[in-house]
């Protein structure tokens, strides 16, 4: 099989393998939309859960991320990383199929969405740090703004439609039974992505001399904080992150749905219409970077992503205006996280090197992964003790500031994914920036 040139660009809508993965990634995103708002229902609804055992529920989804760093070092030394990124999504389908037959018997629990929370995150672990190698070995770098876009836009019109209908079929069929539909939708992931073939990388060595798991998991650590671009932008995400997380989805619903008044077809409705943004912005994303350069698009995304959840806060009045105010918060919101994110990536994805890829990505998910069980957590706490509408304010106010973290690093200055540009604005000195090779 012919390998196009790592460095320039090509059409990827004309790549067989990226059009499959993109396909795949797709179709498990349209699921866990439904999810997202099923499984928070669930728990609510049918075991009549608290504000803090809501919160707990985010929380377990994201803790498996704090054992990213060792994993993300395992990961580096396996040679099939695609074979990893299969199993995590069959993993993920058995886990939610035992939800509806759970359901099916009566003896659905709190303890039980506790289980499947905890071990699908540790398989979106696992799929998350054998996917950075992956993806370079798919896509050259030319393309790599381009690839995120298009895979972010899938993730967005997911958003569009995944709530509107997950709400939809919650009333209908109750949120047990449509969770079945998210765990079919990682089973044709599992599918399309074994029929992408890329050359990955050769096993590492395995030699007594080859550096043991806490040592190959400390240096992607260390590389992250030495890098001035790495460090910056880990630092950046994770406040956000910590403050968006301590609103958390699952506190969103149920303040839309106990403080607000609205019913899960409504909140359906609502974010499918504010997930719009979302997709305005993953398309829009790789222009706004032509214009106005990959740093200071990501400077923006950084702000216009935690901002608007102060709309949702502050909302009041006639139900339309309510349930307004909700898409609008979400319309903004997402917009600014896919400049954020689209942006970010693929900046990540420019300055990592080869054979280091899921050391990096695993250090980078402990921490910026591992925040968000915490802002979860201290969510629960706000909302328990001075209510939905502060807890919500404090997380915008609170992630619009992670700003500061990226105003004195060489990140506003980068205006493309050139190499030269990439490498003069990083300040980094060890050759980190060189193109990826063949």
């Amino acid at each position: 099989m012919n390998n196009p040139d790592r460095t320039a660009a090509i059409s990827l809508w004309r790549d067989r393998r990226f059009r499959r993965f993109w396909a795949g990634q797709s179709v498990s995103q349209f699921g866990d939309r439904i999810t997202e708002l099923a499984l928070p229902l669930i728990a609510i609804s049918a075991l009549n859960a608290s504000a803090n055992q809501v919160a707990w529920l985010t929380a377990l989804i994201w803790t498996p991320n704090l054992l990213g760093i060792f994993l993300g070092a395992w990961v580096d030394h396996r040679a099939h990383k695609r074979r990893l990124m299969i199993l995590a999504d069959l993993v993920r389908a058995a886990v939610l199929l035992s939800i509806p037959a759970a359901y099916l018997l009566g003896v659905v629990t709190l303890g039980q969405l506790y289980a499947v929370a905890l071990l699908m995150g540790a398989a979106g672990v696992l799929f998350n740090t054998a996917y950075p190698p992956f993806f370079v070995r798919l896509v050259p770098r030319a393309s790599y703004v381009d690839a995120n876009s298009k895979l972010s836009a899938s993730r967005s019109a997911s958003y569009v439609a995944g709530p509107a209908i997950g709400g939809a079929l919650v009333q209908a069929l109750t949120a047990p039974v449509t969770i079945a539909v998210d765990a079919l939708t990682f089973l044709a992931s599992a599918f399309l992505l074994g029929r992408v073939s890329v050359h990955e990388f050769p096993a590492a060595s395995g030699s007594a001399a080859a550096p043991s798991l806490l040592q190959r998991a400390r240096e992607g650590l260390s590389f992250v904080v030495r890098h001035p671009v790495l460090r910056a932008a880990l630092s950046c995400a994770a406040t956000v992150n910590f403050f968006t997380f301590v609103a958390g989805s699952g506190l969103i619903v149920l303040f839309a749905n106990r403080s607000l008044g609205l019913s899960a077809g409504v909140i359906g409705i609502a974010f499918g219409i504010g997930a719009t943004g979302s997709l305005l912005g993953a398309v829009f994303a790789p222009k706004v970077s032509r214009r106005f350069g990959v740093g200071r698009s990501i400077v923006v995304g950084a702000v216009l992503f935690p901002a608007p959840i102060a709309i949702a806060a502050a909302a009041d009045g006639p139900l339309w205006l309510r349930a307004g105010a909700l898409a609008a918060a979400e319309f903004l919101s997402g917009f600014g996280v896919m400049l954020f994110d689209v942006n970010l990536n693929s900046l990540q994805a420019a300055v990592i090197p080869d054979g280091m890829r899921s050391r990096v990505a695993g250090a980078y998910s402990t921490i910026n992964y591992g925040i968000r069980p915490v802002g979860a957590i201290v969510g629960g706490l706000l909302a328990t003790f001075i209510g939905l509408r502060a807890t919500l304010l404090i997380a915008a106010v609170g992630g619009a500031l992670s700003l500061l973290w990226l105003l004195p690093s060489p990140i506003p200055h980068i205006r493309s994914l050139a190499p030269n540009n990439t490498a003069d604005t990083t300040g980094d000195t060890d050759g980190d920036n060189r193109p990826v090779p063949c």
